[in-house]
């Protein structure tokens, strides 16, 4: 016997050759199909005539006689020869693929092989495998409508540039032409090997039709149970056709139709042949050729044989089988699919319970594998291709999600476990295998030296295994044996073998056997891409999102959606060298699904979770102070006599009476929604990374991603801000609902594993911002806008008065009196809750805003004093003589403007001062360690160090909420207001004047009946008390920019304001003297609010009685007497 055949090395190179060759064509066809993707060359306006031309003279094209028609290839020659060469090498290609399959099938054809899937099975398959193949190429590239324009003008522009055409025209156009008729052509190819197709078709009788059965009698023989028989769990799985049974019934079927239309002589000699092929036919109506390239095998066939003389039957059965199909097939599957799922879910929690018997019984999980996956398949063909008829329910499945599922858990397990397995078998093959082929060995009678050699080799190979090379975590590989194993299948399969393999049965099946096992040991991904690959769905996605939309529909699929993304990793196996190209494509589509996939599921566990989120939220509402009122009275009344309720009236339940059940199977809507977030959860357990290609995403980021979306949305609209109305929530009620959002997100780790804490930092981190990531607007934005427009705009017409007292702003009652209620929102609680919201940068944007207001005031009020400069530098230089000073004061102009400006900075920094002192409070509670370095610190600075340091230190400082003797907010927005326009001497004289001016108008409030001073509020009912905050802050700040000196001149201030009020005083008569001691009181406020001013300085220009006097008559008792 010869040996130098190598008929198994050419069988595994050329398989690997056509499935790259058949790639190639499907993806020319596809790139040619697709307007954007398709060749410039293909879709020029000026190339049209040229390819017109090319298409109707092919092959004989006349490049010289007809050089119009062509003109345009020959003035692009170089650019079309560029852009279809690797177009006319990839059909070069197929010359040559064809030119070997041809050479190949002919020698085997000579040695008269042997073939039988159950014996050399390796052997069958790869050259069932080669026959498919090689159809499939030559099918795929009759598809092609563009091949003859493709090679036309490369040939023309070969010409064209080097002065004929290229060597291999003649024969590449030739199979071009031929291939107009692919099936014609394959039939007369193949009409001389139809006796070895048909033996090797004919080993499929027994394997076939075992694997093709209904589910009631899987059902019935308990497949893929491992607890049918618990007596013998522990032991191996052992047949005589290990291979077969994890064989796809998909690829069988391929053999098996493509096979016998190629030699379709035996369908009508052979009854076994005639009956294969009806089974098969009456499984499905379209065969996978590559990719999405289907064939639709009733009709391919009947076109086939109708042009054939005395296969008039066979069309008959072909169209039996295709109403068979159409009736039956589709329930049949679903059966499958609907069984498939019980049985891969208890095989998946028997051997998550007890991994160790993955060794003994591998086996069933790749046939699980195998058999899940065909009919993935099947389902996949025929959605795609849906047949018309009415019941249409069959070819949708809502459950798919589980049965992938189910899939990818299994394929989880045996990675997560491969020591295990590996440990298994290398003591399996070390101390049985090698026993038993040895022993098979002795008992041959005949063996010579070639089949000898191997033989030893592979006993001697195994013999050598042991467990501690598991244990050192060495690297196996058997492929050496496996090829070997498939050499001696060729050298024992051909006619007149020394030693033909179908005489020595025990010898192939314990091969077969320990082929099996050396895959386990150092192969288990390649069986599991063999078994369980559904890379298919990246060239069906609409199939595959589909499927995705409508398991989500389904609540029950809600646990088991995350195995649509993780089959989004099987995409990255379908490559193939010959085809770089196509990488990129199915890279993008990959992640594009994979994307889209998670992004779904993350949004409907999101909208679960703050489903219940908001559920506890308004449980929470009602326990809120507010909703106290009745039970209180009720309280109150409770020894009463029960009043009887009036008719309509319907009982008020306390809260907390929902959780009070008679009946446990009474469920709640939060009941329901616990039950289906659990679901939604349990489906990231499936993988906590998903690796696409070069890519690796986390799916519990989508739903972190899609959580922080959502809760800022809800946060911001909990606010219930309403622009038009001026509406919004009180901050301690918004306070206290997130609160409670937040606590039950604190419950969803103990679904999945997900960082919640730095969820909540994120969210609330960005509501301090005035806008979020997404450019909307946050709690910041929102509260800062109806702060400002609402009860400060209020407050500065006096509707709202400042109660330093009680800490607020209240309402005064008007006429005109606001839709809300000041303290409400302005009190203590509320404020220091505001500070818990917006947080320090909050409450710096909150400020910032506030310097705007007030530095567009203090703009005016220049514009005043400029208007009354003459005047004020004379009330400066004259503020001891009386008479002088009320001449020049009478000629002085808006000074009631000047006052009422001032009144609103005041206003404006009487809330700034509330709320920076709430923020201290809320930052002293959460950061206490921060907060006593930073008082340390502000307690350093004294009036010596540097001006520049004490404002970063005061800056600091008022980040933390603490009061500073200058704000530095308003030093950097007076500064920000200076202009070239203007010398600094300028600004100095304006900041002097103003305060002269604001000093000789204090007088004037007494004018205002609502100058009053209220012992309730201890403030003034037209908010001019704090004026003492505004002159304070405002001369601090102008005097700071100008580095002035602050005390000399607020003593200016207080010597003219004194003297001022003073000269009131001494008017007896006039209707000033009508709030006169309000007007002391109030600059009695301004010294005690400034730092830089002292009561002696006060009582060296103002008499302490008279304010003692003012204080006595202000809170004078009232004596009421009765009788």
């Amino acid at each position: 016997m010869e040996y130098n055949q190598k008929l198994a090395e050419k069988l595994s190179i050329l398989n690997e050759r056509g499935n790259g060759v058949l790639i190639r064509m499907n993806y020319i066809k596809k790139l040619c199909a697709d307007v954007k993707l398709r060749p410039t060359i293909l879709t020029e306006k000026s190339m049209e005539p040229a390819i017109k031309y090319i298409n109707k003279k092919f092959p004989n094209i006349d490049f010289r006689g007809n050089i119009q028609n062509l003109s345009s290839i020959q003035k692009q020659k170089s650019a079309v020869m560029e852009a279809t060469t690797s177009y006319y090498d990839s059909f070069l290609d197929v010359i040559e693929f064809r030119d070997h399959v041809y050479e190949l099938l002919n020698t085997i054809d000579a040695c008269q092989c042997f073939f039988d899937i159950a014996v050399n099975f390796d052997f069958t398959k790869s050259y069932l495998d080669l026959i498919v193949t090689y159809a499939s190429v030559i099918i795929t590239l009759a598809r092609i409508d563009e091949k003859k324009a493709l090679v036309g003008m490369f040939n023309c522009a070969h010409e064209m540039i080097k002065g004929s055409g290229d060597p291999s025209y003649p024969r590449l156009s030739q199979m071009l032409v031929e291939c107009e008729h692919p099936w014609k052509k394959l039939t007369v190819e193949f009409g001389p090997h139809t006796k070895a197709v048909t033996a090797a078709l004919l080993s499929l009788r027994m394997i076939y039709p075992r694997r093709n059965l209904p589910a009631e009698q899987w059902r019935r023989n308990q497949l893929l149970s491992l607890l049918s028989s618990p007596a013998t769990m522990m032991d191996p799985v052992c047949c005589d056709t290990m291979a077969c049974e994890y064989l796809p019934l998909e690829v069988m079927e391929r053999w098996i139709l493509i096979g016998f239309l190629l030699c379709h002589g035996s369908l009508n000699s052979n009854q076994a042949s005639q009956e294969l092929w009806k089974m098969a036919l009456r499984s499905g109506l379209y065969v996978t050729l590559t990719r999405d390239q289907m064939l639709s095998i009733h009709k391919v066939s009947e076109d086939l044989f109708d042009s054939i003389k005395g296969y008039s039957k066979r069309v008959a059965d072909i169209k039996e089988c295709r109403d068979h199909v159409l009736v039956n097939s589709g329930v049949l599957h679903r059966e499958r699919r609907h069984f498939l799922r019980g049985a891969l879910k208890e095989l998946v929690m028997v051997l998550e319970d007890e991994p160790g018997l993955l060794g003994p019984k591998a086996l069933f999980v790749f046939m699980a594998l195998t058999f899940s996956r065909d009919e993935v398949l099947w389902l996949v063909r025929h959605s795609e291709n849906m047949p018309k008829m009415k019941t249409l329910e069959d070819y949708i499945d809502n459950e798919m999600a589980e049965l992938l599922f189910h899939m990818e858990r299994l394929r989880g397990l045996m990675r997560k476990y491969q020591d295990v397995v590996r440990r298994y078998y290398v003591q399996y093959l070390a101390q049985f295998d090698a026993l038993v082929l040895n022993d098979t060995m002795q008992k041959m009678q005949v063996c010579p030296e070639e089949e000898s050699v191997l033989l030893s080799s592979f006993v001697s190979t195994l013999s050598a295994l042991s467990v501690k090379q598991v244990e050192k975590k060495e690297e196996f590989d058997f492929r050496a044996v496996r090829l070997d194993w498939l050499r001696l299948q060729a050298y024992t399969s051909v006619n007149k073998a020394p030693l033909p393999i179908k005489e020595y049965l025990d010898l192939a099946k314990v091969m077969n056997m320990i082929q099996f096992h050396t895959k386990m040991v150092d192969s288990t991904e390649e069986l599991l891409q063999e078994t369980s690959d559904l890379s298919i769905f990246c060239f069906f996605p609409r199939v595959f999102e589909k499927m995705f939309f409508q398991s989500c529909e389904e609540m029950t699929m809600n646990s088991y959606l995350m195995a649509f993304p993780s089959v989004c990793t099987h995409f990255s196996q379908c490559g193939h060298p010959l085809c770089p190209e196509e990488e990129e494509a199915v890279e993008k589509m990959s992640l594009r699904m994979c994307v889209t996939f998670l992004e779904r599921i993350a949004k409907q566990t999101s909208a679960v979770m703050l489903e219940i989120c908001a559920e506890q939220c308004n449980l929470d509402e009602q326990l809120l102070p507010k909703h106290c009122a009745e039970a209180i009275s009720a309280a109150r009344h409770k020894k009463q006599k029960k009043a009887v309720p009036k008719k309509g009236e319907v009982h008020k339940e306390k809260p907390g009476a929902e959780s009070l059940r008679k009946n446990r199977s009474i469920t709640t809507n939060v009941d329901k929604m616990h039950l289906m977030l659990s679901e939604m959860c349990s489906t990231y357990s499936l993988c906590p990374d998903i690796v696409v290609f070069a890519h690796t995403i986390l799916p519990t980021e989508f739903l972190l991603s899609h959580m922080e979306t959502r809760l800022s949305e809800i946060i911001v609209k909990m606010a219930n801000y309403n622009q038009t109305t001026q509406e919004i929530a009180r901050p301690s009620e918004l306070l206290a609902g997130i609160r409670a959002y937040t606590a039950s997100l604190h419950s969803l780790p103990s679904y999945v594993n997900v960082d919640v804490s730095r969820l909540v930092r994120s969210v609330l981190l960005e509501q301090t911002q005035p806008l979020d990531s997404r450019g909307a607007q946050t709690l910041t934005h929102v509260y800062t806008s109806w702060y400002l427009e609402s009860l400060l705009r209020l407050a500065s017409n006096s509707l709202i008065l400042h109660s330093p007292a009680m800490l607020c702003f209240i309402n005064q009652k008007s006429d005109n009196e606001p839709t809300f209620s000041a303290e409400e929102f302005s009190d203590v609680t509320e404020l220091q809750a505001l500070a818990e919201l917006l947080g320090s940068y909050g409450v710096k944007f909150l400020s910032e805003n506030l310097m705007w207001h007030i530095t567009s005031q203090v703009s005016e009020l220049k514009k005043l004093v400029r208007e009354n400069m003459d005047v004020l530098v004379q009330m400066r230089s004259s503020y001891n003589k009386a008479e002088e000073t009320s001449d020049l004061r009478r000629r002085l102009t808006g000074g009631e403007n000047l006052l009422k400006r001032m009144t609103i900075i005041g206003v404006i920094l009487s809330f700034r001062s509330m709320t920076q002192d709430c923020l201290k409070e809320v930052l002293q509670k959460h950061c206490p360690y921060l907060m006593g370095p930073i008082e340390s610190l502000k307690d350093c600075v004294s009036p010596d160090t540097d001006i520049k340091v004490t404002l970063s230190v005061f800056e600091l400082a008022t980040a933390a909420g603490m009061s500073c003797d200058i704000d530095p907010a308003l030093v950097s927005a007076i500064s920000s207001m200076q202009t070239d326009n203007i010398s600094v001497e300028e600004e100095y004289k304006l900041s002097c004047l103003l305060l002269v001016y604001i000093a000789v108008s204090l007088p004037g409030l007494a004018l205002d009946p609502n100058s009053t001073y209220s012992r309730v509020h201890a403030g003034l009912n037209n908010n001019c008390h704090s004026l003492a905050l505004a002159i304070n802050q405002l001369a601090a700040a102008m005097f700071t920019v100008q580095n002035k000196n602050i005390q000399q001149h607020l003593k200016e201030f207080l010597l003219l304001a004194s003297s001022c009020l003073l000269q009131m005083g001494q008017n007896l008569e006039k209707a000033e003297n009508k709030n006169r001691d309000s007007i002391y009181l109030l600059l009695h406020m301004i010294v005690e609010e400034s730092p830089f001013l002292s009561q002696d300085m006060l009582e060296s220009c103002f008499p302490y009685v008279l304010l003692r006097n003012a204080y006595r008559e202000m809170y004078r008792s009232i004596i009421i007497t009765l009788g």
